[in-house]
């Protein structure tokens, strides 16, 4: 079973963290049936947020009475040090535990700090001193957040977008964490969906022993997939190669990741996926993205506002009003049969 080791925190666990996020989708026995089997499985670290509604009330069902056994990382979109500590009591009631072995600033703008008057490092600190907390992480999607906390030397952890469709400067990342003793932890490693071979994603996270991919789950056949990779871990082939060049020549340039930062909108567009629908229908069987409920969601576009509250949330600086309407202008052209996607 291959392991990964989180830098300086000396959590060592199975290279398959599990994605908390998409549970808050399923009901409360679905979602402990799953957590569990992942971990009978051998996976034991689980990641999750206050921002992901029920989330952490799952786990604490899946996990009640053998808290030891796993690793729990879950995160504060607080902007003061008062919402710091609201967000905590919240989170350990609803995870049934006294402590989190990694508590994460979740999306700052900005790089919390001792003395930039948030409070908010402040408060991580006083917590981890308390025993409330083990560990102190960040989780971004901004480069420059990113670089500034690796950087400070504040943090133990980073979790950032990795995948076979990263560039240069988020290897960099990468890189630096593992230079640095920190722990690097890959979300979005399936691209928000865009990325449909998980094996191939695998074996390209599997070639940098400080990562740790966490896999987004929310059915069983996904979780039984990464649990099949556990003794059986797919390796970077030549097939898997031309699978990744693939890819990254249909998806290079602007593109929407599906993080949903830009939300909500004020009319009422789903822009995490109106926004990259015309990759959606080809990389996904597109009977599903052309229901009389999802042509309902894209015909929202015609009622933008053009206020670019979208735009200036984006967190890689995509022109998402631009996008939306070139998006559908393409589905219609799908709808109307002008253009092809079998």
């Amino acid at each position: 079973m291959k392991t990964v080791t989180l830098g300086k925190t000396g959590i060592t666990v199975n290279k398959n963290g599990f994605g908390a996020l998409p549970i808050q989708r399923i009901s409360m026995t679905e979602a402990v049936k799953l957590a569990r089997k992942a971990y009978e499985a051998g996976i034991t670290f689980f990641d999750t947020a206050r921002f992901y509604t029920d989330s952490e009330e799952k786990l604490g069902e899946a996990f009640d009475g053998m808290r030891e056994k796993v690793y729990i990382a879950t995160k504060t979109g607080a902007q003061t040090g008062e919402g710091f500590w609201a967000d905590l009591k919240t989170s350990l009631g609803n995870l049934r535990t006294d402590y989190v072995d990694l508590y994460q600033f979740h999306n700052p703008g900005f790089c919390p700090k001792p003395g930039d008057g948030s409070g908010l490092y402040e408060a991580m600190l006083e917590a981890r001193e308390k025993g409330m907390i083990r560990h102190i992480g960040i989780t971004n999607h901004r480069l420059w957040v990113a670089q500034e906390a690796i950087d400070s030397g504040l943090y133990e952890t980073l979790q950032f977008p990795f995948c076979y469709l990263s560039g240069e400067q988020e290897l960099a990342l990468v890189r630096q964490c593992k230079e640095k003793n920190m722990g690097f932890i890959a979300m979005k490693a399936l691209s928000g969906g865009l990325i449909t071979d998980s094996a191939a994603a695998y074996a390209y996270l599997a070639q940098y022993d400080n990562v740790l991919p966490i896999w987004g789950v929310q059915r069983e056949r996904e979780l039984d997939e990464f649990i099949s990779y556990i003794d059986n871990p797919p390796a970077m082939t030549e097939k898997i190669a031309s699978v990744i060049e693939k890819d990254r020549a249909e998806m290079s340039g602007e593109f929407c990741r599906g993080c949903g930062y830009c939300m909500p909108c004020p009319v009422g567009i789903e822009i995490n996926n109106c926004a990259r629908m015309s990759l959606l229908l080809r990389r996904a069987p597109s009977e599903s993205w052309l229901t009389e409920e999802v042509q309902e969601k894209m015909k929202k576009i015609e009622n933008c506002l053009h206020c670019n509250q979208c735009k200036g949330k984006c967190p890689y600086g995509l022109d998402t009003p631009s996008l939306l309407e070139r998006n559908y202008e393409d589905y219609k052209k799908v709808l109307s049969g002008e253009v092809s996607v079998k």
